[in-house]
């Protein structure tokens, strides 16, 4: 019965977030936009930080793989999403569904051991000033890096293919993607063990990351307070806001979906939860680097400078 479900199930259709057309449209043009700004930003991010000498630290090191961690896991669903807006039959084939699933919960894995790693970054560099760049040299950035990415993509494999060997019964889905709960509500079988293994990945993938956050920015609060200077303090707050800011956007979704009981929430609230999460976070996260950062503004003035200066040499030539 189970394996006739499966072979059945050739594709998917998506229920998305509205069937009126005029909102749809509506939609479409928001999100487009909201697509436009994240992967322009997260583009800029990177180009900045790659041309720009000055900002070839550790911690514009992370900022780099995270800009092309949410450019990766945007691009996993919302394009789809904005096809979908125009379309009368939103339907997804059974493998685009599996790869959406897979590349979409390896980014968001990756994020979140990403952003333990940047807490760890500035605790060395709050607590270890004067050995930052002995302690955090290329080959442990790289290899932190590395291992977030492994982590995140050996989590996802996992989940996906527990998920995927289920039953399924139907093959509509109440999201705008091929969502894992949203997924599991489809399978005609007891889905016990998976309630647990979703518990135990979040457990791995969010609560731990997210004490080491706590645990690195407790110390981190407690050393800034015993700075006596007014202006060391807030020098030293703000080398630490911005990460503050988007680890708290990243982990407050996260734990709201993941660390609840596959029923403990509706549909629609996950729908807007993972939306939050998909489009606005990776939308926000260059905005507020850039804008709460004056390295970044600095880089940006800087290159602008370059550009035109090669432009105006190129015109005299």
């Amino acid at each position: 019965m189970g394996g006739e479900n499966q072979t059945w199930v050739s594709e998917f259709i998506l229920q998305g977030l509205s069937r009126d057309w005029e909102t749809q449209v509506s939609l479409f043009v928001l999100f487009l936009a909201m697509y436009l700004v994240t992967v322009l930003g997260n583009t800029l991010i990177i180009l900045l930080i790659r041309l720009d000498s000055r900002l070839h630290t550790p911690m514009y090191f992370f900022l780099s793989v995270l800009s092309l961690v949410d450019i990766c896991y945007t691009n996993s669903t919302v394009p789809q999403m904005l096809v979908h807006f125009l379309s009368s039959r939103k339907s997804i084939p059974f493998h685009s569904c599996v790869f959406q699933l897979y590349i979409s919960l390896a980014m968001g894995s990756t994020e979140f051991f990403l952003l333990g790693a940047m807490a760890y970054d500035r605790y060395v560099a709050v607590f270890h000033p004067l050995h930052y760049t002995v302690i955090m040299h290329g080959g442990l950035c790289l290899g932190l890096a590395a291992g977030c990415l492994a982590a995140g993509l050996s989590n996802s494999l996992m989940q996906t293919i527990i998920i995927f060997q289920l039953p399924l019964c139907r093959n509509v889905i109440n999201h705008f993607a091929c969502e894992m709960l949203a997924v599991l509500r489809l399978t005609c079988v007891d889905i016990s063990f998976n309630k647990v293994m979703v518990a135990i990945s979040g457990f791995l993938v969010i609560m731990l990351p997210c004490f080491l956050v706590l645990f690195s920015y407790v110390h981190i609060v407690a050393t800034i307070l015993h700075i006596r200077s007014t202006q060391g303090r807030r020098k030293a707050f703000g080398t630490c806001a911005s990460h503050l800011t988007v680890v708290s956007m990243c982990f407050g979704t996260a734990i709201f979906t993941y660390m609840r009981p596959v029923g403990g929430s509706s549909a629609e609230q996950e729908k807007m939860v993972a939306l939050f999460y998909a489009v606005v976070t990776p939308m926000l996260n260059p905005l507020i680097y850039s804008l709460r950062n004056k390295d970044v503004i600095g880089a940006l003035g800087r290159t602008d400078f370059k550009l035109c200066t090669c432009t105006s040499m190129c015109k005299c030539s």
